[in-house]
């Protein structure tokens, strides 16, 4: 009995040791961050086709806390979780929402960032109701494959959803007159108020937040399996948190439209 304790406890540590040596493997010097370029003001390719925005400030800051190494790809938001899991890159940062539909094929970090969401229309709107009802048969407009789409596919049922590649694709066909609204975070519609959409569309009202499809903020997502590099991220949000240096990030790349 002896005899199989001591070899019980041998072959007990050994694995643990072993445990512990495959846990500490990988050691992050370079994380490859997707994003889409196609979401301003939280991230968008510019007239040179350089990567700028909220979150390209951003993760370079979590990198430089991380002391890790920063590498952008630019990726199709439809395929954005796809080429997360097939190792393209090793976290998104795209203006995400944490949504518990997501969590069943990523893992999120802390949240970063939370912003209302509007429902934008033409100058003529005359009403500012936008339930189900007041929208009944309008054509509203949404990027494909977001909390938006969703939003719109579970309570619009009586309206025309019509979902985009891009959200620039559907606030130009606002724009030209093919939809009657558009639904999007306040932050990217308020960019499109203050530019293209300045002369054309207005702020209809505030989209009401529904729990289950909008989820508590916009969040990096990581593979279930990089349990230690999302323990590096959440270590330096919470001290971009802290120290004032999201807020001030924020207070650079977001201006709300006025909204009267």
């Amino acid at each position: 009995m002896k005899a199989f304790a001591t070899f019980f406890a041998t072959a007990l540590l050994t694995a643990v040791s072993a445990t512990g040596v495959l846990a500490q493997a990988k050691e992050w010097k370079e994380v490859r961050i997707g994003t889409e370029g196609a979401y301003p003001p939280y991230n968008n390719l510019n007239a040179k086709k350089e990567l700028e925005g909220f979150e390209i400030d951003y993760g370079n800051l979590l990198c430089e806390k991380m002391k890790v190494k920063c590498t952008w790809v630019v990726q199709d938001w439809d395929g954005i979780i796809p080429a997360l899991l097939a190792n393209k890159y090793d976290v998104i940062i795209a203006g995400m929402n944490a949504t518990d539909e997501r969590k069943k094929q990523v893992e999120f970090t802390a949240v970063y960032n939370k912003t209302p969401i509007w429902m934008v229309g033409p100058k003529a709107t005359k009403t500012n109701d936008i339930t189900p009802a007041a929208l009944k048969g309008k054509a509203i407009g949404a990027q494909g494959s977001t909390i938006h789409a969703n939003f719109l596919e579970k309570f619009y049922t009586g309206s025309n959803p019509r979902l985009y590649p891009t959200q620039e694709e559907a606030n130009l066909d606002l724009i030209n007159g093919r939809l009657d609204y558009i639904v999007a975070d306040a932050l990217a519609l308020s960019d499109f108020l203050n530019g293209k959409g300045k002369d054309c569309c207005k702020l209809i009202a505030e989209v009401p937040r529904d729990a289950a499809i909008h989820g508590p903020g916009v969040a990096a997502a990581i593979r279930k399996s990089d349990t230690a590099l999302k323990a590096l991220f959440d270590k330096a949000i919470a001290e971009t948190l802290a120290d004032g240096s999201n807020k001030k990030l924020e207070d650079k790349w977001f201006k709300l439209a006025a909204t009267n």
